[in-house]
């Protein structure tokens, strides 16, 4: 018998639980495929969530009530604030977890979904009706039906294990690789392509000599992921820092030549912001050594994972140089480290829903997508699960992220116009508006959104709704108390003595000026929540330069509600190179800001293709979201 549902997610790992998840969130109903059910939320790598711009894709998940941020916190060992002694745009929340308490917590935010059940098994095939997606076919021959599939195989696609010379089809290790798959994509004419990533050997905590080793604590007050955590219960480890040595890197450059990086049998590229130690011995050799983060991965757990030593050298060579470390000399391995290769799909080949242009309503997210990292597969995750329910429910229009006003969109544009030469790893830098993009306010940026989606449910809803109610309130009373600058000489402000009266609020914008230092001039101010009071301290600080981004922000987000026509003829236009003409026809951007983006577009060409937008009828150029 043939099971219907609305939206068919393939994959447990972190894209697929928040694709389930949006997509039962929007009322959808959701079924989830997983080889295994004990797999869903496995960190296949290292157990860590969030850091530089991944900390922010982070937040924006859990304002959209997303799942990675809450089960972070559930299961988070060791929180930290990176660059907490830089501006609020540069920051990232990251914790270290312990890996089975997030396996259980995603397991059981999963269990506990309406509208979604899990299916154990292998899905072999994508069923196809007149040239739409129709429902998946198992390899056991169960077959299910959907007008939306979202496809996040991480690295199962083809996926083949190197540990020196040593080949092990898998997707991750003790798991067989997605084999049908991409045969499937393959039949239907979408561009495939070979990446790789690596992790490194596991090691026995109990056998590491910890009073040789320098220590990195948690910070004193842990600030959660989630707006919905009240404060984080678990207990808070240290981790362990030390480095390689030159006998380390002399032992790695005898055997670079059996490492599967060195010796030609991998064709994939890595991450270039996450490199093998074979790589950084080869690009950065004369280094006196390579920090490493000797990370616990349970508080009942002695395995430790050795962050910074990824390797493909074979296990016998991992031995000799990780026991040339200080504290790791008489260290046992629990699992050598590897590399692994997988197929992945030309991220232009997909519409900025993440939808694939060849196969409509076949969705995908993930490391599918030619992306690194939890994080960046987890925001495609609900990006993808939440466009599949808008189109099983007959929703014409998809939602597009936009780049001003969040980190997803910006992935989403960078993948979709760009593409990708190695894994995309989100960074701050990548972000045009990231003054405006910070952790503090992605609730603020992206909560109403979700809302009115139907995305967030009504507990977040409400939370939120009174925590802004409080915001503004706040606010504007901020803005009605003012003194002169001879008053706020009297109180120790050293502003301009140019006799123009300044409210509470404009004070925030000067150095060490705090809602909390104001307290001694205006008593009321003890009232103002110490949340509330953090979020006014950042927003009256930035209000000046935000203000200045806004034009910059106007103009992009008017080229971005200006939408291309999918049957958009660009042979037709004279002016445009033949290049040009078949980069768009080939990649179809769906907006002018996105196709503005393309390796190749001037801005006389933009200007051209803008023209020709404006001679089309309303309906077919104004977007909708």
């Amino acid at each position: 018998m043939t099971v219907s549902y609305d939206v068919i997610v393939i994959g447990g790992g972190h894209a697929g639980c928040e694709a389930a998840s949006a997509s039962a969130r929007m009322g959808a109903r959701t079924a989830l495929i997983t080889h295994k059910r004990e797999t869903i939320g496995v960190m296949s790598c290292n157990p860590a969530i969030g850091g530089l711009g991944k900390g922010h894709l982070v937040r924006e998940v859990d304002a959209l009530d997303g799942l990675m941020g809450r089960v972070a916190d559930a299961a988070g060992i060791q929180f930290r604030m990176l660059n907490r002694r830089k501006g609020p745009a540069v920051r990232g929340p990251r914790t270290q977890a312990d890996r089975k308490l997030y396996r259980l917590a995603m397991q059981q935010a999963i269990e506990d979904h309406p509208n979604l059940v899990v299916i154990e098994g292998d899905a072999h095939d994508i069923m196809t009706r007149e040239g739409c997606v129709s429902g998946v076919a198992m390899a056991d021959g169960r077959m299910f039906t959907a007008p939306s599939v979202v496809l996040t195989t991480g690295t199962f696609l083809r996926g083949l294990i190197h540990i020196g010379t040593e080949r092990i089809p898998a997707g991750r290790v003790g798991e067989a690789p997605s084999q049908g798959l991409s045969a499937t994509l393959a039949r239907h004419g979408v561009a495939l392509g070979r990446l790789k990533t690596g992790t490194p050997a596991r090691l026995d905590g109990s056998t590491i000599d910890w009073s040789v080793v320098g220590r990195q604590t948690a910070d004193d007050e842990a600030v959660p992921f989630s707006f919905m955590t009240g404060r984080i219960t678990n207990p808070q480890i240290e981790c362990g820092v030390t480095r390689t040595t030159d006998a380390t890197h002399k032992i790695i450059a005898d055997n670079i030549h059996l490492s599967a990086m060195y010796s030609g049998q991998i064709e994939g590229v890595g991450p270039r912001y996450c490199p093998s130690i074979e790589d950084k011995i080869v690009r950065f050799g004369e280094r006196n050594g390579h920090q490493i983060f000797l990370e616990p991965e349970g508080l009942d757990d002695t395995t430790v994972y050795p962050n910074g030593i990824s390797t493909s050298l074979p296990a016998a060579v991992q031995e000799m140089f990780i026991r040339t470390i200080p504290g790791l000399d008489k260290v046992r391995i629990v699992q050598p480290g590897y590399a692994i290769e997988y197929d992945h799909v030309d991220p232009r080949e997909l519409d900025m829903s993440l939808e694939l242009r060849k196969l409509p309503g076949l969705f995908l997210a993930g490391q599918i997508n030619g992306t690194t990292g939890y994080e960046e597969a987890a925001a495609q995750g609900l990006a993808a699960g939440l466009n599949a329910a808008l189109k099983a429910g007959g929703h014409d229009d998809p939602y597009h992220f936009s780049r001003s006003s969040s980190y997803l969109g910006v992935m989403l544009d960078d993948l979709t116009s760009r593409g990708v030469t190695e894994p995309y790893r989100m960074f701050t830098s990548r972000a045009e508006y990231r003054l405006s993009l910070r952790v503090d306010n992605a609730d603020a940026r992206l909560t109403p959104e979700g809302i009115k989606l139907g995305l967030v449910g009504s507990a977040r809803a409400e939370h939120y709704q009174a925590f802004e109610e409080a915001v503004t309130r706040w606010r504007l009373r901020l803005k009605t108390l003012s003194l002169t600058p001879n008053e706020a000489a009297s109180h120790g402000l050293r502003i301009n003595q140019d006799g123009q009266r300044r409210s509470a609020f404009d004070l925030l914008s000067y150095q060490d000026v705090t809602v909390a230092s104001l307290r001694s001039i205006w008593g009321e101010l003890n009232d103002v929540p110490k949340r509330v009071a953090e979020a006014l301290d950042i927003e009256g600080g930035y209000a000046v330069y935000l203000e200045r981004q806004e034009s910059d922000i106007a103009v992009l987000r008017r080229d971005e509600s200006l939408r291309i026509p999918e049957d958009f003829d660009y042979a037709g236009l004279s002016g445009l190179s033949n290049e040009l003409k078949q980069k768009l026809s080939q990649q179809r951007p769906s907006s002018l800001a996105q196709a503005a983006r393309m390796e190749g577009m001037t801005p006389a060409a933009s200007a051209l293709l803008l023209a020709m937008l404006r001679k089309q009828p309303l309906d077919r150029v104004m977007r909708v979201s």
